[in-house]
């Protein structure tokens, strides 16, 4: 039954790809046949409406090619989005509160529901660590061209003496799975301690041990939840962000095998940004991956990251690409 399931939705995948190249390629020729009409005739009605076609066949492409690009495992799932200040100290820590922001702007933009799994302030400003969840279609397939190194370039307002700083936060980014997705973890593998949630959250959240801290020894990785009311709750949220990061670690160490290398770990500081937001002496947002980048930093920070996604999904569908020809060669 799971495996005549599984080719339906294939199939139901491939006709609509293929409805979708049928419609562009039928819009792409009458747009032409408008277009050559209008210069025929030398038509200024015509030669409009001819333009206006070429703009809805551009748009409908522009989709098109998101769908293509968005075609991996988990692409469609909820996004797991964890944020950490790095160099900078209090800078660092309202970096990442400004981060948060951002992307709570943009998923706000998209329609997503975002769901608050873990906060931690920082001790004078901004956070030290959060983690959430972005819940909605292809959220993780855009949310993943974020993960990397975030860097801040600003007159502090933290300085007294007006000194320009430089801030770093990490953004952490991981599917979530289906609440079926079984993995093979030996329970003596893990230790988990419950503690009194912080921050505010009523007298609930604060009185009782609700809050759960899942480590998995063998590979130090530490989750958390706080943001439900239960404890178990919480229990079942901090799973599934460990599932979700061992499943990353585990996909990692075989694309690196794969490679016959060690992958590189960047460290949340100078020199490993994947994008840079520049606000003194002048403004611009860069993608020093893509070499995309706009002077409109604070439309950026008000949730404008599609231009940034968009080019890293093609940047990555090239690289992808790349990297099949290399293993082939």
């Amino acid at each position: 039954m799971e495996a005549m399931q599984k080719i339906q939705q294939e199939s139901k995948l491939l006709r609509g790809r293929l409805e979708t190249y049928e419609k562009l390629k039928r819009d792409f020729e009458d747009a032409i046949t408008m277009a050559q009409l209008g210069l025929e005739e030398q038509d200024e009605e015509t030669a409009l409406e001819a333009s206006q076609m070429a703009q809805e066949f551009k748009n409908f492409y522009n989709m098109s090619m998101r769908d293509i690009l968005l075609s991996g495992e988990y692409d469609k799932n909820n996004a797991i989005v964890t944020l950490h200040p790095g160099a900078g100290g209090t800078e660092a820590c309202d970096w990442a509160e400004m981060l948060y922001r951002m992307f709570t702007k943009w998923s706000d933009k998209k329609g997503y529901r975002v769901s608050l799994l873990d906060y931690l302030p920082g001790e004078e400003a901004g956070i030290k660590s959060v983690t959430f969840m972005v819940e909605g279609i292809n959220a993780y397939g855009y949310l993943k061209c974020e993960k990397g190194i975030h860097r801040l370039v600003r007159i502090s307002p933290f300085d007294a003496s007006g000194r320009r700083h430089t801030s770093f936060a990490s953004c952490d980014v991981m599917p979530e799975l289906p609440d079926d997705f079984k993995m093979d973890i030996d329970p003596d593998d893990l230790r988990i301690d419950t503690f009194r949630s912080s921050g505010a959250g009523g007298q609930h959240v604060n009185k009782t041990e609700s809050a759960i801290r899942i480590t998995h020894i063998p590979t130090n990785i530490v989750v958390q939840c706080q943001n439900e009311r239960s404890q178990f709750k919480n229990r079942d949220v901090a799973m599934k962000v460990l599932y979700a990061r061992l499943l990353e670690v585990r996909s990692e160490e075989r694309m690196q095998k794969m490679h016959g290398i060690r992958g590189e770990i960047k460290d949340n500081a100078f020199g490993s940004q994947i994008r840079s937001y520049v606000f003194h002496p002048y403004n611009m947002c860069k993608d020093h991956r893509t070499g995309a980048e706009t002077g409109n930093v604070l439309g950026v920070m008000d949730g404008g990251l599609d231009m940034f996604i968009d080019a890293c999904l093609i940047w990555r569908s090239q690289q992808k690409i790349q990297s099949e020809y290399d293993a082939r060669v």
